[in-house]
């Protein structure tokens, strides 16, 4: 990961309003000590994977609950092909399903409906133990 410039988010669900809500929840720098984040928006498996393979990713935010592919499915798919894939959260349908996020070897979940300051924390908490701090 590059101290240089915009962290990269991978923001990944078939709901156009997911994807906003969570660009939204985080807005362009969520914490002073990180980068500014730049979204990379994806509605479809294919696109998630293309784009992965392709690098330059800091994170990806992958929605659980999307289909026909479900999040948790493609973070398990590109923890296993990726060499030091970039960390995961997953946006699961509800609470009682993290435990599924962490068969998925996500680093961490958070439930639907989406709170911001959890979501926020979360982010930050995961960018911080793998980006180097601005300040």
């Amino acid at each position: 990961m590059s101290s240089e410039g915009p962290l990269k988010v991978l923001v990944y669900s078939d709901d156009r309003t997911t994807r906003e809500s969570v660009r939204l929840a985080l807005g362009k720098r969520p914490a002073a000590d990180l980068p500014e984040l730049e979204y990379v928006e994806c509605a479809t498996e294919p696109a998630v994977i293309k784009t992965m393979d392709k690098g330059g990713i800091d994170l990806a935010i992958l929605d659980g609950e999307a289909v026909p592919a479900g999040g948790m499915g493609i973070a398990r798919q590109l923890k296993d092909e990726i060499f030091q894939c970039p960390p995961i959260m997953i946006i699961t349908g509800r609470p009682q399903d993290a435990w599924l996020a962490t068969w998925s070897r996500a680093e961490a979940a958070v439930p639907h409906p989406l709170d911001p300051i959890q979501l926020a924390e979360t982010i930050v908490s995961l960018l911080r133990s793998h980006v180097p701090a601005t300040t």
